[in-house]
């Protein structure tokens, strides 16, 4: 059985005259413990899928099932328990606590779990256990990055989701951020879906998923997954 399965996903913004489909009609199903990349340009709809399926956003038509379990079923507090016991996330953008220090930062996310990962373990796999006392704002972009990456992944999450996690970095920092997403996925097994429009990060995938204007064009399973030491763009 697949771990996740999307089936008939519709979504629009506006209405009237301004109504926009944004998905029409998404089915694709996710395996376990894969890395799944969402591929596509800017506006072809993989960051609105991505909301769906971390049930930030709710589908117009359509279910989303995570390991038999449909998202519309629950009510609005199983759904909210869900997000906190289940899903970790992290965006372009940082979203840190600027008051916090790093470990404090990591530790918000153990504090939505039920089973967190030991904090200062996870700040060693990350490189920034020196730095655990600074605040956000003494780091580089990459160290940021590297510190929400480590506020999701400390809650021990199923699912990792990843919108454009090295949108805002240069090359090298994007290339070290997605080698500790490819770390992170072998050595805790969660289920990676990652939102990016880089066509080379696709190489590092289990499975690729190519949408454009709000369809799927390829959906593939990666035969020869490329390390991201040899990734090149």
């Amino acid at each position: 059985m697949s771990y996740i399965k999307l089936e008939n996903i519709k979504k629009s913004f506006g209405s009237g005259e301004s109504k926009t489909e944004v998905l029409k009609g998404i089915s694709c199903e996710i395996e376990k413990g894969s890395v799944c990349v969402l591929l596509g340009a800017s506006g072809s709809g993989k960051s609105t899928l991505l909301n769906i399926i971390g049930g930030i956003d709710n589908a117009d038509e359509g279910y989303i099932s995570i390991n038999g379990e449909k998202t519309a079923d629950m009510n609005e507090k199983a759904l909210t328990l869900y997000r906190r016991k289940h899903l970790g996330y992290i965006f372009q953008m940082y979203n840190l606590i600027p008051n916090l220090n790093i470990k404090e930062n990591v530790e918000v996310g153990a504090y939505l779990s039920d089973n967190p990962l030991n904090v200062d373990d996870v700040l060693k796999t990350l490189g920034l256990y020196e730095h655990r006392h600074k605040l956000p704002n003494q780091l580089s972009g990459g160290q940021q990055q590297r510190t929400a990456i480590g506020r999701a992944i400390v809650k021990n999450p199923d699912i990792l989701l990843c919108d454009e996690p090295t949108g805002a970095l240069d090359y090298n920092t994007s290339k070290e951020i997605l080698k500790l997403i490819e770390e992170i996925n072998q050595k805790y097994g969660n289920t990676v879906i990652m939102v990016t429009h880089n066509d080379a990060i696709k190489n590092m995938a289990d499975r690729v998923i190519k949408l454009r204007d709000g369809v799927i064009r390829k959906d593939y399973v990666n035969e020869t997954k490329t390390p991201v030491c040899e990734l090149e763009w």
